[in-house]
Protein backbone atom coordinates (compact mmCIF):
# COMPACT_ATOMS: atom_id res chain seq x y z
CA UNK A 1 0.00 0.00 0.00
CA UNK A 2 1.44 3.91 -0.79
CA UNK A 3 1.90 4.99 2.74
CA UNK A 4 1.14 8.14 2.02
CA UNK A 5 -2.67 6.34 2.40
CA UNK A 6 -4.52 4.93 4.26
CA UNK A 7 -7.88 2.83 4.63
CA UNK A 8 -11.13 4.22 5.70
CA UNK A 9 -11.95 4.24 9.47
CA UNK A 10 -14.24 1.30 10.01
CA UNK A 11 -16.73 3.58 11.83
CA UNK A 12 -16.55 5.78 8.39
CA UNK A 13 -17.46 2.74 6.07
CA UNK A 14 -20.09 3.25 3.35
CA UNK A 15 -23.73 4.01 4.75
CA UNK A 16 -26.50 1.75 4.31
CA UNK A 17 -27.78 1.33 1.10
CA UNK A 18 -30.90 2.07 2.33
CA UNK A 19 -30.41 5.06 3.47
CA UNK A 20 -30.76 8.58 2.13
CA UNK A 21 -30.18 11.76 2.66
CA UNK A 22 -32.51 15.23 2.07
CA UNK A 23 -31.17 18.50 1.01
CA UNK A 24 -32.89 21.99 1.70
CA UNK A 25 -31.97 24.33 -0.30
CA UNK A 26 -32.59 28.32 1.03
CA UNK A 27 -31.54 30.52 -1.87
CA UNK A 28 -31.66 33.81 0.31
CA UNK A 29 -28.53 35.89 1.11
CA UNK A 30 -27.84 39.05 2.92
CA UNK A 31 -25.39 40.02 -0.12
CA UNK A 32 -23.59 38.91 -3.17
CA UNK A 33 -20.47 37.03 -2.48
CA UNK A 34 -18.16 37.78 -5.33
CA UNK A 35 -17.10 34.84 -6.44
CA UNK A 36 -20.31 32.59 -6.26
CA UNK A 37 -22.64 31.57 -8.47
CA UNK A 38 -24.97 29.59 -6.61
CA UNK A 39 -28.45 30.06 -6.91
CA UNK A 40 -29.56 32.97 -4.48
CA UNK A 41 -31.32 35.95 -3.85
CA UNK A 42 -30.64 39.31 -1.81
CA UNK A 43 -34.48 40.39 -2.06
CA UNK A 44 -36.59 38.89 1.13
CA UNK A 45 -39.91 39.51 -0.14
CA UNK A 46 -41.00 36.33 -0.96
CA UNK A 47 -39.25 33.90 1.70
CA UNK A 48 -42.54 33.07 3.53
CA UNK A 49 -43.98 31.77 -0.05
CA UNK A 50 -40.84 30.14 -0.64
CA UNK A 51 -40.69 28.29 2.42
CA UNK A 52 -44.43 27.49 2.27
CA UNK A 53 -43.43 25.40 -1.13
CA UNK A 54 -40.60 23.94 0.22
CA UNK A 55 -43.22 22.16 2.50
CA UNK A 56 -45.02 21.19 -0.41
CA UNK A 57 -41.98 19.71 -2.43
CA UNK A 58 -41.49 17.68 0.86
CA UNK A 59 -44.61 16.16 1.09
CA UNK A 60 -45.19 15.58 -2.46
CA UNK A 61 -42.04 14.02 -3.35
CA UNK A 62 -41.89 11.55 -0.37
CA UNK A 63 -42.96 8.84 -2.66
CA UNK A 64 -39.14 8.93 -4.07
CA UNK A 65 -38.17 7.25 -0.62
CA UNK A 66 -40.72 4.50 -0.15
CA UNK A 67 -38.34 1.81 1.65
CA UNK A 68 -35.42 4.67 2.29
CA UNK A 69 -34.25 5.46 5.85
CA UNK A 70 -33.66 9.85 5.90
CA UNK A 71 -30.07 9.67 7.77
CA UNK A 72 -29.16 13.00 7.23
CA UNK A 73 -30.68 16.39 6.59
CA UNK A 74 -28.68 19.24 5.21
CA UNK A 75 -29.81 23.28 5.12
CA UNK A 76 -27.33 24.56 2.28
CA UNK A 77 -27.96 28.06 0.10
CA UNK A 78 -27.91 30.98 -0.21
CA UNK A 79 -27.27 31.14 3.39
CA UNK A 80 -29.66 28.77 5.13
CA UNK A 81 -28.86 30.94 8.82
CA UNK A 82 -30.97 33.72 7.53
CA UNK A 83 -34.02 32.01 8.77
CA UNK A 84 -35.09 31.51 12.37
CA UNK A 85 -34.75 28.69 14.47
CA UNK A 86 -38.57 28.25 14.39
CA UNK A 87 -38.42 28.17 10.63
CA UNK A 88 -35.79 25.80 10.22
CA UNK A 89 -38.07 23.86 12.37
CA UNK A 90 -41.03 23.79 10.48
CA UNK A 91 -39.02 22.10 7.56
CA UNK A 92 -37.81 19.54 9.67
CA UNK A 93 -40.48 18.92 11.17
CA UNK A 94 -42.09 18.17 7.81
CA UNK A 95 -39.34 16.05 6.56
CA UNK A 96 -40.65 13.70 9.85
CA UNK A 97 -44.19 14.20 9.17
CA UNK A 98 -43.78 12.69 5.32
CA UNK A 99 -40.34 10.68 5.92
CA UNK A 100 -39.48 7.31 7.98
CA UNK A 101 -35.93 9.24 9.68
CA UNK A 102 -33.86 7.51 11.54
CA UNK A 103 -32.99 7.40 15.12
CA UNK A 104 -29.79 10.07 15.25
CA UNK A 105 -30.07 11.86 11.97
CA UNK A 106 -27.10 14.06 11.10
CA UNK A 107 -29.09 17.19 10.66
CA UNK A 108 -26.48 20.48 8.98
CA UNK A 109 -27.12 23.90 9.20
CA UNK A 110 -25.10 25.73 6.56
CA UNK A 111 -24.46 29.14 8.81
CA UNK A 112 -22.57 32.51 7.61
CA UNK A 113 -20.76 34.19 11.03
CA UNK A 114 -22.50 37.54 11.25
CA UNK A 115 -25.58 35.19 11.77
CA UNK A 116 -24.37 33.42 14.38
CA UNK A 117 -25.28 35.43 17.62
CA UNK A 118 -24.84 34.00 21.26
CA UNK A 119 -28.70 33.82 20.98
CA UNK A 120 -29.02 32.10 17.89
CA UNK A 121 -26.42 29.84 18.86
CA UNK A 122 -28.45 29.17 21.95
CA UNK A 123 -31.29 28.54 20.13
CA UNK A 124 -30.13 26.05 17.42
CA UNK A 125 -28.63 24.17 20.16
CA UNK A 126 -31.96 23.55 21.26
CA UNK A 127 -33.41 22.59 17.98
CA UNK A 128 -33.12 19.38 15.86
CA UNK A 129 -29.85 20.77 14.52
CA UNK A 130 -26.94 18.83 15.87
CA UNK A 131 -24.12 19.87 12.89
CA UNK A 132 -23.09 23.16 12.21
CA UNK A 133 -21.06 24.16 8.50
CA UNK A 134 -19.72 27.72 9.60
CA UNK A 135 -18.49 29.77 5.84
CA UNK A 136 -15.63 31.59 7.89
CA UNK A 137 -13.81 31.25 4.47
CA UNK A 138 -10.78 33.60 5.72
CA UNK A 139 -9.66 34.79 9.00
CA UNK A 140 -8.06 37.70 7.26
CA UNK A 141 -10.28 40.95 6.46
CA UNK A 142 -8.53 41.96 3.22
CA UNK A 143 -9.41 38.20 2.11
CA UNK A 144 -13.34 39.03 3.32
CA UNK A 145 -13.32 42.37 1.45
CA UNK A 146 -12.06 40.74 -1.32
CA UNK A 147 -14.93 38.19 -1.18
CA UNK A 148 -17.66 40.85 -0.03
CA UNK A 149 -18.42 38.46 2.69
CA UNK A 150 -21.24 39.40 5.22
CA UNK A 151 -19.27 38.96 7.83
CA UNK A 152 -15.77 40.55 9.32
CA UNK A 153 -12.28 38.59 10.98
CA UNK A 154 -13.85 39.74 14.22
CA UNK A 155 -17.10 37.82 13.53
CA UNK A 156 -15.45 35.07 12.09
CA UNK A 157 -13.28 34.73 15.82
CA UNK A 158 -16.51 35.28 18.00
CA UNK A 159 -18.91 32.77 16.26
CA UNK A 160 -16.51 29.88 16.57
CA UNK A 161 -15.89 30.81 20.47
CA UNK A 162 -19.51 30.84 20.60
CA UNK A 163 -20.33 27.75 18.62
CA UNK A 164 -17.78 25.48 20.66
CA UNK A 165 -19.93 26.02 23.87
CA UNK A 166 -22.96 25.01 22.12
CA UNK A 167 -21.59 22.36 19.43
CA UNK A 168 -19.13 19.56 19.47
CA UNK A 169 -19.88 18.94 15.53
CA UNK A 170 -18.54 22.01 13.84
CA UNK A 171 -17.39 21.87 10.39
CA UNK A 172 -15.73 25.36 8.60
CA UNK A 173 -15.28 26.47 5.38
CA UNK A 174 -12.00 28.02 4.31
CA UNK A 175 -11.06 29.03 0.51
CA UNK A 176 -6.83 28.80 -0.75
CA UNK A 177 -5.74 30.58 -3.79
CA UNK A 178 -6.95 34.20 -3.50
CA UNK A 179 -5.01 36.31 -5.15
CA UNK A 180 -2.83 38.43 -2.75
CA UNK A 181 -3.24 35.71 -0.13
CA UNK A 182 0.30 34.62 0.50
CA UNK A 183 1.68 31.49 1.58
CA UNK A 184 2.24 32.42 5.39
CA UNK A 185 -1.20 33.68 5.31
CA UNK A 186 -2.44 30.66 4.23
CA UNK A 187 -0.82 28.85 6.90
CA UNK A 188 -2.33 31.13 9.58
CA UNK A 189 -5.84 30.85 8.66
CA UNK A 190 -4.94 26.62 9.01
CA UNK A 191 -3.29 27.29 12.46
CA UNK A 192 -6.09 29.44 13.56
CA UNK A 193 -8.91 27.03 12.50
CA UNK A 194 -6.52 24.13 14.69
CA UNK A 195 -6.38 26.49 17.56
CA UNK A 196 -10.37 26.32 17.66
CA UNK A 197 -10.00 22.15 17.87
CA UNK A 198 -12.86 22.36 14.73
CA UNK A 199 -13.06 18.92 14.42
CA UNK A 200 -14.25 18.88 10.36
CA UNK A 201 -12.53 21.63 7.24
CA UNK A 202 -13.76 22.04 4.28
CA UNK A 203 -11.21 23.74 1.77
CA UNK A 204 -11.68 24.62 -1.67
CA UNK A 205 -9.80 26.68 -4.21
CA UNK A 206 -11.05 30.17 -5.45
CA UNK A 207 -12.28 29.78 -8.61
CA UNK A 208 -13.61 32.30 -11.16
CA UNK A 209 -16.88 31.10 -12.42
CA UNK A 210 -18.77 33.14 -15.58
CA UNK A 211 -20.87 35.87 -14.82
CA UNK A 212 -19.54 36.79 -11.29
CA UNK A 213 -18.53 40.06 -9.83
CA UNK A 214 -14.85 38.30 -9.49
CA UNK A 215 -14.74 37.54 -13.18
CA UNK A 216 -15.63 40.80 -14.22
CA UNK A 217 -12.96 42.29 -11.47
CA UNK A 218 -9.71 40.01 -13.26
CA UNK A 219 -11.44 40.74 -16.67
CA UNK A 220 -11.26 44.78 -15.60
CA UNK A 221 -7.49 44.11 -14.09
CA UNK A 222 -8.85 45.58 -10.68
CA UNK A 223 -7.95 41.78 -9.09
CA UNK A 224 -5.15 39.12 -9.86
CA UNK A 225 -6.45 36.66 -11.62
CA UNK A 226 -5.89 32.92 -9.40
CA UNK A 227 -2.90 31.16 -9.88
CA UNK A 228 -2.96 27.22 -10.54
CA UNK A 229 0.57 26.86 -9.02
CA UNK A 230 -0.52 28.73 -5.65
CA UNK A 231 -3.62 27.44 -5.71
CA UNK A 232 -1.91 23.64 -5.51
CA UNK A 233 0.82 24.94 -3.23
CA UNK A 234 -2.03 25.99 -0.79
CA UNK A 235 -3.61 22.21 -1.14
CA UNK A 236 -0.28 21.08 -0.16
CA UNK A 237 0.09 23.10 2.56
CA UNK A 238 -3.41 22.25 3.85
CA UNK A 239 -3.31 18.49 3.54
CA UNK A 240 0.46 18.34 5.17
CA UNK A 241 -0.82 20.10 8.34
CA UNK A 242 -4.05 18.83 8.53
CA UNK A 243 -3.11 15.32 8.32
CA UNK A 244 -0.46 15.90 11.09
CA UNK A 245 -2.84 17.08 13.32
CA UNK A 246 -4.84 14.03 12.88
CA UNK A 247 -7.41 14.49 10.33
CA UNK A 248 -8.09 12.42 7.43
CA UNK A 249 -8.68 13.37 4.02
CA UNK A 250 -11.49 12.26 3.17
CA UNK A 251 -12.23 13.94 -0.12
CA UNK A 252 -10.53 16.30 -1.79
CA UNK A 253 -12.03 19.43 -0.50
CA UNK A 254 -12.59 17.17 3.00
CA UNK A 255 -10.71 16.64 6.25
CA UNK A 256 -12.63 15.03 9.30
CA UNK A 257 -11.16 13.97 12.51
CA UNK A 258 -12.45 10.16 13.41
CA UNK A 259 -16.02 10.07 13.94
CA UNK A 260 -16.67 13.23 12.41
CA UNK A 261 -16.74 12.40 8.61
CA UNK A 262 -19.80 14.32 6.85
CA UNK A 263 -22.96 11.88 6.77
CA UNK A 264 -23.95 14.09 4.11
CA UNK A 265 -20.98 14.59 1.87
CA UNK A 266 -19.92 11.01 2.43
CA UNK A 267 -23.09 10.05 0.90
CA UNK A 268 -22.63 12.07 -1.70
CA UNK A 269 -19.63 11.05 -2.85
CA UNK A 270 -20.34 7.20 -2.24
CA UNK A 271 -23.53 7.68 -4.73
CA UNK A 272 -26.10 7.58 -2.43
CA UNK A 273 -29.56 8.11 -2.85
CA UNK A 274 -30.42 12.13 -1.79
CA UNK A 275 -33.43 14.32 -2.76
CA UNK A 276 -32.59 18.08 -3.12
CA UNK A 277 -35.58 20.21 -2.48
CA UNK A 278 -35.66 24.05 -3.09
CA UNK A 279 -34.95 26.13 -6.42
CA UNK A 280 -31.75 24.56 -8.48
CA UNK A 281 -31.75 21.95 -6.11
CA UNK A 282 -30.55 18.62 -7.28
CA UNK A 283 -31.44 15.01 -6.87
CA UNK A 284 -29.73 11.65 -7.03
CA UNK A 285 -31.61 7.98 -7.35
CA UNK A 286 -28.58 5.67 -8.55
CA UNK A 287 -30.10 5.88 -11.84
CA UNK A 288 -31.77 8.94 -12.89
CA UNK A 289 -30.57 12.85 -12.14
CA UNK A 290 -32.75 15.64 -11.58
CA UNK A 291 -32.60 19.17 -11.04
CA UNK A 292 -34.87 22.25 -10.05
CA UNK A 293 -35.72 25.46 -11.96
CA UNK A 294 -33.25 27.57 -10.91
CA UNK A 295 -35.86 30.91 -10.12
CA UNK A 296 -37.87 31.67 -6.86
CA UNK A 297 -40.88 32.92 -8.66
CA UNK A 298 -41.45 30.18 -11.15
CA UNK A 299 -40.62 27.83 -8.40
CA UNK A 300 -43.14 29.25 -5.89
CA UNK A 301 -46.25 29.36 -8.55
CA UNK A 302 -45.07 25.99 -9.78
CA UNK A 303 -45.22 24.43 -6.45
CA UNK A 304 -48.82 26.36 -5.59
CA UNK A 305 -50.46 24.33 -8.53
CA UNK A 306 -49.17 21.20 -7.18
CA UNK A 307 -46.28 20.67 -9.47
CA UNK A 308 -42.93 19.74 -9.46
CA UNK A 309 -40.32 22.20 -11.02
CA UNK A 310 -38.22 19.51 -12.14
CA UNK A 311 -36.25 18.00 -15.33
CA UNK A 312 -35.40 14.56 -15.16
CA UNK A 313 -32.27 12.76 -16.54
CA UNK A 314 -31.83 8.90 -17.26
CA UNK A 315 -28.30 7.92 -16.61
CA UNK A 316 -26.78 5.70 -19.36
CA UNK A 317 -24.65 3.30 -18.17
CA UNK A 318 -21.49 4.90 -19.79
CA UNK A 319 -23.01 8.10 -17.89
CA UNK A 320 -22.72 5.89 -13.88
CA UNK A 321 -19.42 4.95 -14.93
CA UNK A 322 -17.99 8.14 -15.56
CA UNK A 323 -19.38 9.42 -12.48
CA UNK A 324 -18.54 6.68 -10.59
CA UNK A 325 -14.80 7.17 -11.54
CA UNK A 326 -14.82 10.85 -10.33
CA UNK A 327 -16.49 10.37 -7.34
CA UNK A 328 -14.22 7.71 -6.73
CA UNK A 329 -10.98 9.61 -7.60
CA UNK A 330 -11.66 11.64 -4.82
CA UNK A 331 -11.92 9.85 -2.23
CA UNK A 332 -10.30 7.34 -0.06
CA UNK A 333 -12.37 4.75 -0.55
CA UNK A 334 -11.59 4.85 -3.90
CA UNK A 335 -12.65 3.45 -7.34
CA UNK A 336 -13.07 -0.43 -7.14
CA UNK A 337 -12.05 -2.69 -9.94
CA UNK A 338 -14.60 -5.19 -8.85
CA UNK A 339 -17.69 -2.70 -9.02
CA UNK A 340 -16.33 -1.50 -12.60
CA UNK A 341 -16.38 -5.15 -13.65
CA UNK A 342 -19.57 -6.45 -11.98
CA UNK A 343 -21.62 -3.09 -12.66
CA UNK A 344 -20.08 -2.50 -15.97
CA UNK A 345 -18.11 -4.87 -17.70
CA UNK A 346 -14.92 -6.28 -18.81
CA UNK A 347 -14.92 -3.61 -21.56
CA UNK A 348 -14.99 -1.08 -19.19
CA UNK A 349 -12.81 -2.61 -16.77
CA UNK A 350 -9.94 -3.01 -19.52
CA UNK A 351 -10.54 0.62 -20.53
CA UNK A 352 -9.88 1.85 -17.14
CA UNK A 353 -6.64 -0.09 -16.64
CA UNK A 354 -5.64 1.19 -20.03
CA UNK A 355 -6.35 4.77 -19.59
CA UNK A 356 -4.97 4.48 -15.83
CA UNK A 357 -1.40 3.06 -16.39
CA UNK A 358 0.22 5.96 -17.26
CA UNK A 359 -1.17 7.66 -14.25
CA UNK A 360 0.40 4.73 -12.36
CA UNK A 361 3.32 4.55 -14.05
CA UNK A 362 3.54 8.28 -12.74
CA UNK A 363 2.34 7.60 -9.30
CA UNK A 364 -0.30 10.16 -9.55
CA UNK A 365 -2.51 6.68 -9.21
CA UNK A 366 -1.88 3.54 -7.22
CA UNK A 367 -3.70 0.29 -6.78
CA UNK A 368 -4.17 -1.00 -3.15
CA UNK A 369 -5.73 -4.27 -3.93
CA UNK A 370 -8.60 -4.35 -5.98
CA UNK A 371 -9.10 -0.67 -5.36
CA UNK A 372 -7.63 2.24 -7.49
CA UNK A 373 -6.98 5.20 -5.93
CA UNK A 374 -5.01 8.72 -6.26
CA UNK A 375 -1.57 9.25 -4.13
CA UNK A 376 -0.79 12.11 -2.58
CA UNK A 377 0.73 13.32 -5.41
CA UNK A 378 -2.29 13.05 -7.77
CA UNK A 379 -4.89 14.36 -5.35
CA UNK A 380 -5.02 17.86 -6.67
CA UNK A 381 -5.40 16.45 -10.33
CA UNK A 382 -7.88 13.90 -9.30
CA UNK A 383 -10.65 15.64 -11.28
CA UNK A 384 -8.47 15.85 -15.16
CA UNK A 385 -7.58 12.11 -14.56
CA UNK A 386 -11.07 11.50 -14.09
CA UNK A 387 -11.91 12.79 -17.05
CA UNK A 388 -8.88 10.89 -18.78
CA UNK A 389 -10.24 7.87 -17.47
CA UNK A 390 -14.48 8.94 -18.96
CA UNK A 391 -15.78 6.35 -21.64
CA UNK A 392 -16.41 8.91 -23.89
CA UNK A 393 -17.54 6.73 -27.15
CA UNK A 394 -19.03 3.55 -26.52
CA UNK A 395 -22.05 2.60 -28.51
CA UNK A 396 -25.10 1.67 -27.56
CA UNK A 397 -24.70 2.92 -23.69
Amino acid sequence: MDKEHASAPSSQRPLSPDNGGIYIHIPFCKQACHYCDFHFSTNFKKKTELLDALAVELAMRSAEFKGTTVATIYFGGGTPSVLSVKEIGKLVNTVYTHYKVEANPEITLEANPDDLSKEKLRELSASTINRLSIGIQSFFEDDLKLMNRAHNSQQAMECLFGAKAYFDNISIDLIYGIPGMSDARWLKNIETALEFNIPHISSYALTVEPKTALKAFIEKGVVDDVDDETAQRHFEMLNNTLTHAGFTCYEISNFGKPGFFSKNNTAYWQQKKYIGIGPSAHSYDGNRRGWNINNNSKYINALAQRQLPIEIEELTLKDRYNEYVMTGLRTIWGVSLSKIEGDFGNTYLDYLMQQANKYLEGHLLYLDGDTLLATKKGRFLADGIASDLFMLNLSGT
